[in-house]
């Protein structure tokens, strides 16, 4: 067996993911409880967004200061940062002395280091496995974050419950600092870059770089397109489409289910059209679009939501296994920023106008009608040749 599991660096990567994965699932779901505990619901709109703003602002100076520095260095501080900040947060709950702004204020400096950390992440991988196994070793680390969605949210609940939402986020600082720690052992050697004029030179030197490889923009386009269509029905009149809490949690936990079931079999899949068969099938996440909009039985809309995980995982191990196949590493990580950064802010928009759109049209109209948008924004990066032709290792 010579897969990237042999690999020291790979597994000393891989356990500080599941590390930091399982602690930030938990995270949110514990600061959630403690705000609307405080009898402040409007308050986790403010927090939510404390760290959304934040992070979008810095994800492509993230970028840069990934390519120019180390980025075991940059993980290990942005996982010390993160480490402190929720510390902090849970100190002033156990204190009892919450305070709306303080949170808010703590949520911002994380929402900056997470624009740090993306980047670096995605552009460490091809420095610990040679080229032929970044397939297997995204699988991997796909199935490890697939996993904690399933396991996070969960055993958050359960902590909140026993022990408060305070201790929950201790705990959540204290996978930073683990994570922090298991990084720290990696060993290696890249060679940092030439100074050059300084870190906005950088970001523009990245989005020159993007804007030249057409298949980059052309699925970062058609992602960003996805979320667009995808997330905000999804998240807003999903639940109320269901009209049952209890189906509602199903549904996410199968479409969990098909995330980490697929994504362990892209472990053994060899497929030479990576990126165009994950663009091909990422069109399964219209599934549910359409189940939600049409009524469907409870079955078949279980059913679709499994299919749709299935979907989203094959795309996303293909398009985190193209870019590190085929971008130059010394322009990864800006190239993976700006790629967030695109898909990022079509979220908040698609979660703004779906509540107008649904009061007028109706949601479940609103909901195929957005399965249609999702559908053709899946498979529009499919019209390039460059997508369609780009072969794996």
């Amino acid at each position: 067996m010579n897969g990237p599991l042999r690999r020291p660096g790979f597994r000393y990567f891989l356990s500080g993911r599941l590390v930091s994965l399982v602690g930030s699932s938990m995270g949110p779901v514990a600061l959630a409880f403690a705000v609307l505990e405080a009898g402040s619901p409007g308050g986790l709109g403010i927090v939510l967004a404390a760290r959304m703003v934040p992070m979008l602002c810095f994800l492509l100076i993230g970028g840069a200061v990934a390519d120019r520095l180390p980025r075991r260095t940059v993980l290990v501080a942005a996982n010390l940062g993160g480490g402190l900040t929720q510390g902090a947060v849970a100190v002033v709950l156990i204190t009892n002395n919450y305070n709306l702004l303080l949170i808010g204020v703590l949520s911002a400096a994380n929402g900056v280091l997470d624009a740090f950390t993306s980047p670096a992440l995605r552009g460490l991988v091809p420095e610990l496995v040679p080229v032929d196994q970044l397939r297997k070793a995204n699988a991997l680390v796909s199935s490890v974050r697939n996993g904690t969605k399933i396991v996070g949210p969960a055993l958050a609940g359960v902590l909140v419950a026993t022990v408060g939402s305070g201790t929950a986020i201790a705990i959540d600082a204290v996978s930073y600092v683990l994570a922090a720690a298991l990084l720290g052992r990696l060993h290696v050697s890249t060679a940092i870059a030439p100074r050059r004029p300084g870190v906005l030179a950088e970001v523009r030197r990245g989005w020159k770089e993007f804007r030249r490889i057409r298949w980059v923009w052309a699925v970062t386009v058609s992602s960003a397109l996805m979320n667009l269509a995808q997330v905000g029905v999804w998240q807003v009149l999903g639940p109320e489409l269901t009209g049952q809490s209890e189906l509602w949690g199903a549904v996410l936990s199968v479409r969990g289910a098909g995330l980490l079931v697929m994504s362990a079999l892209m472990y053994r899949l060899v497929i030479r059209r990576l990126l165009a068969t994950g663009q091909l099938l990422s069109a399964l996440g219209a599934l549910p679009l359409f189940a939600l909009g049409f009524g469907v039985q409870p079955g078949w809309l279980l059913i679709a939501a499994f299919v749709a995980g299935v979907g989203f995982s094959i795309s996303g191990v293909a398009w985190e296994t193209s870019l590190q196949e085929h971008v130059d590493r010394g322009m990864l990580s800006r190239i993976s920023s700006i790629d967030e950064l695109l898909s990022f802010v079509a979220i908040p928009v698609g979660m703004v106008v779906v509540g107008p759109l649904a009061a007028v049209f109706g949601a479940g109209r609103v909901a195929v009608v957005a399965g249609g948008c999702y559908l053709f924004a899946a498979w529009s990066s499919l019209v390039f040749k460059e997508v369609r032709g780009l072969r794996g290792v």
